[in-house]
């Protein structure tokens, strides 16, 4: 005699066919958890490098500004010595102007920093300055005639034109 199904039977049979379905769906989801963690680590973890190499970067910033003025300041130092002694002789005054001026290209040299600009040099729009034109016979065409503020460069970098009268443009 076959043996009729109870409902307490049937639902353990349901139960038993379902079981592997949502075992499936429980390591299914739990994978999903596992790689949403790493995404949400890996977020933090760029964050977190984004930020520290924000830091460095202005920390460099600020470390290189203060060297430049580290050694400026003996200039202004100098500077500051030259304007107390009022009662030196002319002489002595320009020798020692001169030997702040030294001081201070040095200074720049050491830097990187060239200075460029001379009359008789060819003219370039990229780094000089135009403020003036005239005709004259003694220079070659677009050619420097007087140079008014030297221009200053670091490496490639053009940090101040040089202001220039051109002859022949």
């Amino acid at each position: 005699m076959k043996k009729e199904k109870t409902k307490p039977d049937a639902v353990e049979e349901v139960k038993e066919e379902a079981a592997p379905e949502v075992t499936k769906e429980a390591e299914l989801q739990k994978a999903l958890d596992e790689k949403n963690d790493q995404f949400l680590r890996l977020c933090a973890e760029y964050d977190n490098f984004r930020k520290r190499s924000q830091k460095e970067k202005q920390d460099i910033y600020s470390s290189s500004r203060a060297d430049v003025f580290k050694d400026l300041l003996p200039v202004f130092d100098n500077f500051d010595r030259a304007a107390q002694n009022k009662g030196a002789g002319l002489e002595d005054y320009s020798k020692g102007i001169d030997l702040i001026f030294q001081q201070f290209a040095d200074i720049l040299k050491k830097n990187g920093v060239e200075a460029f600009g001379a009359p008789g040099d060819e003219f370039d729009p990229n780094i000089h300055n135009a403020v003036m034109s005239i005709e004259d016979e003694n220079f070659g065409e677009n050619t420097v005639a007087e140079v008014f503020s030297k221009g200053y460069k670091l490496g490639d970098k053009v940090i101040r034109e040089a202001v220039v009268k051109v002859a022949n443009s």
